[in-house]
């Protein structure tokens, strides 16, 4: 078994336009000295991290991957979670998900998957000038808008969506292959991909890609009432990313998991920061432990109520003490009578 590293910070939440959440070296300092060892990095902001370059460079990421380090810091992983959006995206959503893309590809759909797809393999070789095994993103949709089955899905419309949701990542994940990069989907409301049925059907449109990995997030399964702790008895090896997220679920008889189109903080369904929730996390620390999981976990702040200054502090203390620091002998080791193959025929009485 493998002690999990962390605490991780995911930054996509506290990065804006204020101190110390405005560049590289002050959000640094700032997730240091709260604790924080580690942090997966947004490749959207050129303030914090430049994709192309980093791919592109092996001596630019070398010097970003040391300056992080002057801090006492790791880069977890690197995100893509809005490009990754964006290399399938349904008509309903076009001028919504425009806003993930630069101005020179809105209102031209071919162009912002183009755009997307080149992002995501800047992404592969990005990572692995930088020492990473491992990158966090979404895996985009054409389906979502039909997970209700009303009014009746067309036969082999969902069959149909797959293989082209596969056709436009399979390219993408060979790419992360020849980097030696897993990549790592959040199961997550609004993609394709969105708890264990349609992951399945993704890895079997995809002819089980060893890199079509997941980033295992329990706050979006709780929001679904999906049995968040079995699913990593079911997909413990494909687990290689892990964010710290919690969520509590408390329906009345006016709303349940659709949420009435309600604030986040009037729905029944809800995320909160960790330790407020409703997460069993002392249970999900000891599986992954238990199936060796060698990532890292890193908190991802989304809470309708908390302060994110708050949460950040609470979350980095959280995490810490839920890492278990797994053991390297049996408990009973202490009364181990000592074998060989003889005694043990003996003692079988052959």
């Amino acid at each position: 078994m493998t002690t999990i590293k962390g605490p991780g910070v995911f930054l996509a939440q506290f990065i804006s336009d204020e101190a110390p959440f405005n560049s590289l070296d002050s959000i640094c300092k700032w997730a240091a000295d709260l604790g924080f060892k580690g942090i997966q990095m947004p490749t959207l902001d050129t303030r914090f991290i430049d994709l192309k370059q980093a791919a592109e460079s092996k001596t630019y990421a070398d010097e970003l991957k040391g300056k992080i380090a002057t801090y006492g810091l790791e880069i977890t992983e690197l995100s893509t979670h809005l490009q990754g959006q964006l290399v399938a995206v349904h008509p309903a959503y076009d001028d919504l998900f425009d806003a993930f893309a630069p101005k020179e590809v809105h209102k031209n759909p071919k162009a912002r998957t183009e755009w997307a797809v080149q992002q995501m393999k800047y992404a592969a070789k990005a990572s692995q000038n930088l020492g990473l095994n491992a990158h966090a993103t979404f895996s985009g949709s054409l389906l979502w808008q039909y997970f209700h089955p009303w009014p009746q899905r067309p036969a082999g419309l969902v069959e149909e969506g797959f293989a082209e949701l596969a056709k436009r990542w399979t390219p993408i994940l060979n790419e992360f292959d020849q980097c030696g990069v897993d990549v790592c989907y959040e199961i997550h409301p609004g993609e394709d991909l969105f708890d264990g049925e349609t992951y399945e059907m993704f890895l079997a449109a995809v002819n089980n890609h060893p890199r079509a990995c997941l980033l295992y997030d329990p706050s979006h399964f709780v929001l679904q009432q999906l049995d968040y702790i079995q699913y990593i008895d079911f997909y413990h090896e494909r687990i290689k990313a892990f964010h710290v997220k919690d969520a509590e679920f408390n329906p009345t008889g006016k709303q349940g998991t659709f949420g009435g189109y309600q604030s986040w903080a009037n729905r029944a369904g809800r995320y909160r920061s960790p330790g407020d929730g409703q997460v069993d996390f002392k249970t999900i620390f000891s599986k992954l432990a238990q199936y060796d999981f060698k990532g890292w976990a890193v908190m991802e702040w989304e809470c309708c109520i908390k302060n994110q200054q708050d949460g950040a502090r609470e979350g980095a203390a959280f995490i810490k003490n839920n890492i278990i620091n797994v053991t390297d002998k049996a408990f009973d080791d202490f009364a181990a009578s000592g074998s060989d193959s003889a005694f043990n025929k003996r003692i079988l009485g052959l």
